[in-house]
């Protein structure tokens, strides 16, 4: 790894995780951290820059410290966290992006950037094909929030890639990040006691651990090992796929499904209020799920997930502790319906063996 590393979005859960990760390598003689707030938790030996990165001067601290190692995890969506109101995210987001490539541009001592972005570039619609590829183009492009600015930092980010072909690049498109620290809006609407759904849709949802985030992250930022190449643009996510109604039961939390109409009008009233920032890319999401092809990821990046989609979820789960209803009843009850029923084609066995594995999980 570069002996150099400079870590943007220091100041975030995840940022500040990979900071203190980054360190025990021993290859990385120095971590600069940079945030415009100073982090509520602690960096170790990393040396703090409190500066904006939608300023230029960001290109002075790339020179001071001899930067050769940039990761990029600045882009997020959402607006919660130090010192962030939504505007100033979204700005960090592009506005930042643009700064921070420019700088590198500049930079002679940068050779390799490492960006964090998000299967959310795919879209959401109902055209959308059952399983996207790195190489997939979105039947409709996101038209704002989150999903619009990962699609033009990844732009950006592909000029940058030409002009400095020199510099090894790598975008990490991240499915849905969960685990016991998840702070993301997905988490918030798990954390729900009642969750509302979208009537008539059973969105398919993959997730990644924030354990196997460090772990990529870590394995983009070092030179590649033999046998595989760490530029490029890749997929991440673990092995296989919930539906919403396995998640709800595996939470033990009730759902209340509403048309669309109603969907939309309850995560405004949400967000005004604070609860949960329950966007409109989020209804999307509900509504016609997404799921990635990972075989770049191991095939080329050489990076196995520890966690399945499953596990990851599992371990969120215990994080937030029981639901309203406890899931090995609501495994038994599913069961019971199933043997009632008992009608060809209907995959409730299916659904209610998943919620009995995770009353089980839940127990052990």
């Amino acid at each position: 790894m570069g002996k150099v590393v400079l870590v943007t979005g220091a100041a975030r859960q995840l940022g500040g995780r990979f900071v203190r990760r980054v360190q025990r390598d021993p290859e990385v003689e120095r971590v600069i951290a940079v945030d415009a707030a100073p982090p509520p938790h602690r960096l170790g030996s990393a040396e703090f820059v409190r500066m904006d990165i939608r300023q230029s001067s960001i290109a002075r601290v790339l020179a001071e410290h001899a930067v050769d190692t940039v990761v990029h995890l600045a882009v997020t969506g959402s607006g919660a966290g130090p010192g962030g109101s939504g505007s100033a995210v979204k700005e960090t987001n592009v506005i930042g992006t643009m700064q921070l490539l420019g700088a590198c541009q500049k930079s002679p001592t940068v050779r390799r950037l490492v960006v964090k972005s998000s299967t959310s570039v795919y879209g959401g619609a109902s055209r959308d094909p059952a399983v996207f590829t790195e190489t997939t183009q979105p039947k409709s492009l996101p038209s704002g929030g989150f999903a619009k600015d990962a699609v033009e930092v990844e732009a950006y980010v592909r000029g940058f890639a030409r002009r400095r072909p020199d510099v090894a690049v790598c975008v990490l498109r991240f499915a849905n990040i969960l685990g016991p620290y998840a702070d993301s809006a997905l988490a918030e609407y798990f954390s729900m006691r009642v969750m509302p759904t979208v009537l008539g849709y059973d969105p398919r949802l993959q997730f990644v651990h924030e354990d196997d985030v460090m772990d990529v992250l870590r394995l983009a930022a070092q030179e590649p090992r033999r046998g595989t190449l760490n530029s490029g643009t890749f997929n991440i996510a673990g092995d296989g796929v919930l539906l919403l109604s396995q998640c709800a039961r595996r939470l033990g939390r009730p759902t209340v499904p509403l048309v669309l109409p109603a969907v939309t009008w309850v995560g405004s009233a949400l967000r005004a209020v604070g609860v949960t920032d329950f966007s409109p890319e989020q209804i999307r999401l509900l509504t016609h799920g997404r799921v990635v092809e990972t075989a770049q990821m191991r095939d080329v990046l050489g990076f196995k997930p520890m966690y399945t989609t499953a596990e990851t979820f599992a371990d969120f789960a215990r994080s937030r502790g029981g639901g309203l209803l406890p899931p090995e009843r609501m495994g038994r009850a599913v069961d019971r319906v199933a043997a009632v029923l008992n009608v060809d084609g209907l995959d409730v066995e299916g659904a209610g063996a998943g919620a009995v594995e995770a009353g089980e999980g839940a127990q052990r």
